[in-house]
């Protein structure tokens, strides 16, 4: 059973997601297939069909987060320090061509969100980063070409 890095916010994230499931929308799907089922028929019944079908992802979005919460490596990141790249750093970088300045946080995939400057760990340019320190130079397969990278900082916040 392979684990998976996350954040302690991330796995706060996916514990809320977990609760709002079971303690909210099981409820109101199951108030909802109940009308669905008054109104007769339920071969053409289209209500109660797109009820027992978000009834399904709910289901199975729950059975999913839950393997993921028990098989959740959490790491606390502000205990980690150094100019290492690892999991759980801010990483500050600059494209070589262009000079424009980066910055963003390796997270796990669940978390990973590139409008507010966090990457995924499986990501081509975090697994580029991972290992590398400061003032390095990282190469990245992107799909518009291969790109060039110096990290300028590694911070744990």
């Amino acid at each position: 059973m392979q684990r998976i890095p996350m954040t302690a916010e991330g796995h706060a994230a996916l514990e809320a997601e977990l609760k709002n499931l079971k303690v909210v929308e099981r409820p109101n799907i199951i108030t909802a297939i109940a009308e669905a089922r008054e109104h007769g028929d339920l071969s053409e019944n289209a209500e109660y069909h797109a009820a027992k079908e978000k009834q399904s992802f709910i289901e199975g979005r729950v059975a999913e987060l839950e393997d993921k919460l028990a098989r959740a490596d959490v790491i606390d990141t502000s205990r980690l320090n150094g100019d290492t790249v690892k999991f759980g750093a801010t990483v500050t970088i600059m494209d070589e061509e262009s000079e424009e300045e980066s910055r963003y946080k390796i997270v796990g995939e669940d978390e990973a969100d590139v409008a507010t400057g966090k990457i995924s760990i499986t990501s081509p340019i975090a697994r580029a980063l991972i290992g590398k320190d400061v003032d390095d130079v990282v190469e990245v397969s992107a799909p518009g070409g291969a790109k060039s990278y110096e990290i300028l900082k590694v911070e744990f916040i």
